[in-house]
């Protein structure tokens, strides 16, 4: 289903859009201060709703003109056709013939018009596939679904790496309230074997499940670890007694104590685990936007079916605000747009993603995947260079832990780093009670109060910052004035959510993704493959025989490779 939005993108740098931004960036004197003591509505005008997200524009390096040439860049680069013909199904993921769909994951049920693309029946599979991946979870809620020795499962570990890691960890940190009583999930990816080591030190292997995440059943971290992890499994329970040593035995526990995501069914059977308790998705869905996929099934089983369907709800608001609202108020377009701004016009290199929130500390680290393998790419989908810098660095952690570290940078370094400040009002832990030791603390003792006092002290410092007048006023000596003089003009987003439930972790999720959806179509590059990921990992197969003691294979490496290689076996030695 190729079309000719596929074939040609547009070269924004040719656009008039991008000639006027570039006029208006050279002109621009930026002057927050200024610009809100003479426009009272400015905060008013640049705030905006999607859906229940408040998300406050009007810090930003952002006029009106400017605002209306990245709008004019969006018209004028095909966004909201592009968008549209991916929420068609529409092959965009040119370099591998795909469409690009993982806002059918979240469809509600009985959407209109119904989706159907290359013959294939999308709402139907979807959700028929969620419907399984709930009834597994249910019997390993309930118990029904038990270990060899009957007894309940309580720990559930994923094998993934990637988005089959990055995504579950940061929703099951996420939404840790939601979590069942008496469940808890952890994660391994790194094929370091240390990190599956100390996931199982302390496990009892009768009460834990595995679930290998892996769509083709041939990533190589994933299936490492799935391997130690089912030694480790065999070993554990014949010490206990709970199975016996044979070929009969060990094949007892792995049915019972493993699960696969993947559609590949037959390395699913031949590693043991019964392909019906392999739960699937679509060479449609990519990997990094795969967590509302049967890539959740852990964290389905952690909060619940009912839970994780209010957060599929969350996304599916957020898409159909991205979908129907204009541009002129559609959040996602907007910050996508922005991130343009800063990266092509005003020298920006990196974003800052700082979570007011202590349950989202996962979050920068997984939007450094959705972005960055998305957008890091230096030719466009019809292979030809691109004509402007592409993707910017997504960092961050949550504050206040940031402000103590590398604030300074942000607030008084030479560089220009936007920054979007995330909040929620009200806090998982109770605004009174946040230790949950029963005992009430008072109103004028309101810590989560306290701590958004931050939220809002550094948007408003990094905006209007601090005059060496003011810095004199306060009596400070003359030499040390210039030390405390903070420039201001450093462009943040505040979105502030009502908590952090379910439903708005969903919000936030799809925000993102659709914001670089934007920014990839408007620097016309393919944000859905992401083969700089392959040259590193075919390598890594050729050096291993070379490691294990091949010398043909090590004399075949470059020098400075075999040196290495040479070093590290007389280290080991």
């Amino acid at each position: 289903m190729r079309t000719e939005l596929a074939k040609q993108p547009v070269d924004a740098t040719t656009t008039s859009a991008w000639a006027d931004l570039s006029r208006l960036s050279d002109g621009l004197q930026p002057d927050l201060r200024g610009w809100f003591a003479t426009d009272p509505g400015r905060a008013e005008r640049f705030s905006f709703q999607a859906a229940d997200l408040h998300v406050d524009l009007s810090k930003n390096l952002l006029t009106d003109d400017v605002l209306a040439a990245l709008l004019a860049l969006a018209e004028q680069t095909g966004v909201a056709e592009r968008r549209d013909a991916m929420l068609a199904g529409e092959h965009i993921n040119v370099t591998e013939d795909r469409a690009v769909l993982h806002t059918a994951l979240r469809r509600p049920a009985g959407a209109v018009p119904a989706l159907h693309v290359d013959g294939q029946d999308v709402d139907s599979d979807v959700r028929t596939e969620l419907a399984k991946v709930y009834t597994f979870a249910a019997k390993v809620r309930s118990g029904e679904w038990t270990g060899v020795t009957g007894e309940k499962v309580r720990t559930i570990v994923n094998i993934g790496i990637g988005g089959s890691d990055l995504g579950p960890v940061m929703a099951y940190e996420a939404l840790e309230p939601y979590v069942a009583e008496g469940l808890e999930c952890r994660f391994v990816s790194n094929i370091d074997p240390t990190d599956i080591a100390q996931k199982t030190a302390d496990l009892d292997p009768a009460t834990t499940l595995f679930i290998v995440a892996s769509k083709t059943f041939g990533t190589l971290e994933t299936l490492t670890n799935a391997r130690l992890a089912r030694d480790w499994l065999w070993r554990s329970l014949v010490a206990a007694g709970a199975i016996e040593d044979s070929d009969e035995g060990r094949a007892d526990a792995v049915a019972k104590h493993f699960v696969a995501v993947s559609t590949a069914l037959d390395k699913v059977a031949a590693f043991g685990i019964d392909p019906e308790n392999a739960f699937g998705f679509w060479d449609w869905v990519g990997g990094r936007y795969s967590v509302d996929s049967a890539i959740g099934t852990s964290l389905a089983i952690a909060i619940g079916p009912e839970r994780f369907a209010e957060l599929l709800a969350g996304f599916a608001a957020m898409d159909e605000h991205f979908a129907t609202t204009p541009l002129a108020r559609n959040v996602p377009v907007l910050m996508g747009l922005l991130n343009v701004w800063y990266t092509n016009f005003r020298g920006a290199h990196t974003h800052a993603v700082l979570p007011y929130a202590q349950q989202l500390h996962r979050f920068p680290a997984y939007l450094q995947q959705l972005t960055m393998e998305s957008n890091g790419k230096s030719v466009r989908w019809d292979g030809s260079p691109v004509t402007a810098d592409t993707g910017e660095i997504f960092w961050g952690e949550p504050g206040t832990n940031g402000q103590h570290a590398f604030y300074q940078l942000i607030h008084q370094g030479t560089r220009l780093i936007p920054a979007d400040f995330i909040a929620v009002a009200n806090p998982a832990y109770g605004l009174t009670d946040p230790v949950g030791d029963g005992k009430a603390v008072p109103a004028d003792a309101d810590v989560h109060g306290l701590f958004l006092a931050n939220f809002f002290a550094q948007t408003k410092a990094l905006a209007f910052g601090k005059t060496a007048e003011e810095v004199r006023a306060e009596g400070t000596a003359e030499e040390i004035v210039p030390a405390r003089v903070f420039s201001g003009n450093r462009p943040t987003t505040s979105i502030l959510a009502p908590a952090l439930t379910p439903s708005v972790l969903g919000q936030l999720v799809a925000l993102y993704e659709h914001i670089t959806f934007v920014q990839g179509v408007v620097w016309g590059i393919d944000s859905f493959d992401q083969w700089g990921v392959e040259l590193g990992k075919k390598l890594a197969l050729e050096i291993a025989p070379a490691i294990a003691g091949d010398e043909a294979s090590l004399g075949a490496q470059d020098a400075s490779t075999a040196a290495l290689i040479s070093r590290y076996h007389a280290l080991r030695a």
